[in-house]
């Protein structure tokens, strides 16, 4: 599985690992719900369980992801300040017909 993080959302992330609450403990990013052939992401500190893999990312961050969620392998966490600071959590490589899948 791979995952993808811009440079903003490396910094980001680094942050608020750097805090009490985030010792011992990674990022995941899982669904929130799917509908048509789109789905949206959300991202939380947590621990890894079996069903679980660990993915470094290109930033050197460790990402939780489910085994065999094909809609989480490719997934792309953003983080942009303009025009207003938001995450962003795309699937390049499940858009269909131009729609994205986001946070």
């Amino acid at each position: 599985m791979k995952c993808k993080i811009n440079r903003n959302a490396a910094k980001e992330l680094n942050k608020m690992l750097e805090r009490p609450e985030a010792e011992g403990r990674m990022f995941r990013v899982y669904i929130t719900h799917m509908h048509g052939d789109h789905a949206h992401y959300e991202l939380k500190l947590d621990t890894p369980s079996e069903n679980d893999e660990v993915v470094k990312t290109d930033k050197d961050i460790d990402i939780i992801l489910e085994k065999g969620q094909e809609y989480l392998d490719g997934v792309w966490i953003q983080f942009f300040h303009v025009p207003q600071e938001e995450w962003v959590i795309t699937n390049p490589s499940k858009e269909v017909h131009g729609h994205g899948h986001h946070h």
